[in-house]
């Protein structure tokens, strides 16, 4: 999972001039928010191995998997959830 954490990059910094003078600006640095948020590595690598050991298809293992308490409880949920896990 730290592999697949997202890591601060360094910015670029350049000279940017406004009606004060020179200054020193860094652009495109901190940590990128853009794109849709991680799923648990837990949850992915159990719906990998579940649609394996099952034979299922991406779309019939998700589905399975938000009717199936047993297999949320194997993919490190704590709680019931009825809703999709994820996009097929």
């Amino acid at each position: 999972a730290p592999l697949f954490a997202r890591k601060a990059r360094m910015g670029k910094s350049r000279e940017d001039a406004d009606m004060f003078g020179p200054t020193l600006v860094v652009a495109a640095g901190g940590v990128s928010r853009a794109g849709r948020p991680r799923l648990p590595i837990r949850l992915m690598v159990s719906l990998l191995y579940l649609k394996h050991a099952f034979n299922e298809s991406d779309e019939s293992v998700v589905e399975r998997w938000s009717e199936n308490v047993v297999w949320q409880l194997f993919s490190g949920m704590e709680y019931y959830q009825s809703k999709l896990p994820c996009d097929a």
